[in-house]
């Protein structure tokens, strides 16, 4: 059984503050800047270029992409770190449509992340060879498929709304028309449970700064399903996927596996703070987080519907159907999140009228929940939204 009054006290959580925020950026685990002091004091002060081998920040790409694999549930070797999510879209992209290449169309939803849709966007028009991003209502995905259809691009959990796609269902069906699928699992990987080798997925992509708490711009991993791996070949041939990147060739040959989806030099500070945060990880189940992130949401559901009457639930009401957020709408929901974090209580804004709000069973528990209602509530019905320094719209929000 997951102990996570012992993980909540492994956390830095300020004073006077209830952090529903998790899925945007996860909090600070305490162990984490020690860590990085050791790697910066013993490995990179006094091993300095040697590092690479001694410390074996060559592998460590690898290394932490087989830890996330075990929370996403693919094989050991089919996971590597790097780069950022867009990068490692991008790469899926362009690999599943050459594996796909006598069809043109590439199809998401409507609610997937900007970012996803602008790298695809953007890879199609340096193609320039037919190709079309295809948009559906993310409840008409499965009747919008078809045999004209490339690649299957979507994001499991609904960055602005929690809704949830059945991943199994989807990639079955895509599968049998002959369709390559890639799911980002941003809102996945660490929040609900995932089953790449057992929904037969071909590949997925995800970050680790939201619920796996990897810090500010953590590197992001890719996932290829193993009987791909030596089929796909890399658009963005960088020298760390190389087959023999010191013998310094002039050609490129792709390496074998999953380490071809390497690009760049290993973020190795950024790598090390992730891997902190993944100690973390190994002290729970995935089934227990789950279970209790639908228990946490459900409750702030029950308590903000009984005492905000001004709130929409834009989330579903189901939690097997929900990711580990709750999303209310209300007209001045900015101004309203600028109140509330400023009470104590931090979750965020997605455009146009998006209170978003994230429960990680890690560090956040059924007295923070009820706490951050009583705060809620007073804001909503008392107007405390309405003031001016509140509606001052900040570059992030």
């Amino acid at each position: 059984m997951s102990d996570f009054a012992k993980t909540k006290s492994i956390f830095h959580l300020p004073e006077g503050v209830i952090y529903l925020d998790g899925n945007s950026l996860g909090p600070l685990p305490k162990a984490t800047p020690d860590n990085i002091g050791n790697m910066l004091t013993n490995e990179w002060g006094e091993m300095l270029i040697t590092g690479w081998n001694k410390a074996d920040w060559m592998g460590q790409p690898s290394r932490v992409g087989d830890r996330i694999g075990k929370l996403i549930g693919a094989a050991a070797g089919s996971v590597v770190m790097g780069d950022t999510l867009s990068i490692k879209v991008y790469q899926a992209v362009s690999s599943a449509l050459e594996l796909n290449s006598s069809r043109k169309v590439v199809l998401s939803d409507n609610g997937n992340f900007p970012t996803d849709l602008y790298m695809v966007d953007g890879l199609l028009k340096s193609l320039d060879a037919g190709h079309e991003l295809r948009l559906s209502d993310p409840d008409k995905v499965e009747e919008s498929l078809s045999e004209e259809i490339a690649v299957l691009m979507l994001t499991e959990v609904d960055y602005r709304t929690g809704r949830k796609h059945n991943m199994k269902a989807l990639t079955e069906k895509a599968h049998a028309l002959g369709i390559i699928v890639i799911w980002d699992l941003a809102h996945s990987a660490g929040a609900v449970e995932v089953d790449l080798e057992g929904c037969n997925a071909d590949f997925a992509v995800g970050c680790t700064y939201k619920y796996l708490n990897g810090g500010p711009g953590a590197p992001a991993f890719i996932y290829v399903a193993p009987r791909l791996q030596d089929k796909i070949r890399p658009s963005l041939s960088g020298w760390m996927g190389h087959e023999a990147p010191f013998a310094f060739d002039l050609d490129y040959r792709a390496g074998a596996g999953i380490e071809r989806m390497r690009v760049g030099t290993p973020p190795v500070i950024a790598l090390t703070a992730l891997e902190s945060a993944l100690d973390i990880w190994d002290m729970v189940s995935m089934a227990d987080v789950r279970a209790k992130s639908i228990e946490l949401c459900d409750l702030f559901i029950s308590e903000v519907e009984a005492r905000c009457p001004e709130l929409e639930l834009n989330s579903p009401r189901d939690g097997e159907n929900r990711g580990s957020q709750v999303t209310f709408k209300f007209n001045e929901g900015y101004a309203a999140m600028q109140a509330l974090i400023a009470h104590g209580v931090i979750g965020d804004f997605r455009a146009p009228d998006n209170m978003r709000f994230g429960f990680t069973p890690l560090y956040i528990d059924e007295s923070d929940v009820r706490a951050a209602v009583d705060i809620l509530a007073d804001v909503i019905n008392n107007k405390l939204w309405d003031k001016p320094e509140y509606k001052q719209k900040a570059r992030v929000t």
